[in-house]
């Protein structure tokens, strides 16, 4: 006697029809994940930090753009400031980015969970 799994009810009873289905699904799920990681990656996102004063540019993907800053809030002696704004207005651009990445991502993972006889 074996411990081999039976797979006839993970394969949907060897119904080739229930296969191709599951295949079929499969497939239309991995597009939807590519075409969701594409316009992640070409999205364009800004992240700000002090009422707009320093603004960082970047994509979905993770790449930083464009960086400006207000003249008003550069003084040689107060580099502190600025210092915390730039990190500031990343670390909104980084909160832009999850924001976008759970609403392209959600709904296709969401279809995870159950999609699968036998393993949900």
């Amino acid at each position: 006697m074996t411990d081999t799994p039976d797979l006839g009810g993970l394969l949907g009873g060897g119904d080739p029809n229930a296969l191709s289905g599951l295949l079929a699904q499969a497939q239309q799920m991995q597009e939807q994940l590519v075409n969701a990681q594409n316009e992640i990656a070409q999205t364009v996102l800004t992240g700000s930090a002090g009422n707009g004063l320093v603004t960082v540019t970047g994509t979905g993907a993770g790449g930083v753009t464009a960086v400006t800053v207000d003249p008003k809030v550069v003084d040689p002696a107060d580099v502190d400031t600025l210092q915390d704004l730039i990190v500031g207005a990343l670390a909104d651009l980084d909160a832009q980015r999850d924001a976008l990445a759970a609403e392209k991502m959600g709904p296709l993972s969401a279809g995870l969970g159950g999609g699968l006889p036998g393993l949900g």
